[in-house]
């Protein structure tokens, strides 16, 4: 057993309000293999690449706690939910 902890959107937050090379396409991407043969998903990055700020993204998608919308409405995963 342990305890769970929905970290919110504040890391993502903070990454937002600084220089940030959109990479919100992965949503898009993880949501498509969710519940396929494919649900497990790797993402790699050489070190000093990002992989945080993946996790933090995610995190910040995926979290039920808090609306953050408004870190994602100028994001390509913005662009890829109004097509469908």
């Amino acid at each position: 057993m342990g305890i769970y902890i929905n970290p919110g959107n504040e890391g993502f937050k903070n990454i937002r309000n600084s220089t940030y090379v959109d990479k919100s396409g992965i949503i898009a991407l993880i949501n498509r293999n969710l519940n396929s043969p494919d649900m497990l998903t790797c993402l790699t990055r050489p070190r000093r690449f990002g992989k945080s700020f993946t996790a933090k993204m995610l995190s910040a998608d995926y979290c039920a706690g808090v609306d953050s919308s408004d870190l994602f409405k100028d994001l390509v995963i913005s662009d890829i939910i109004k097509r469908l």
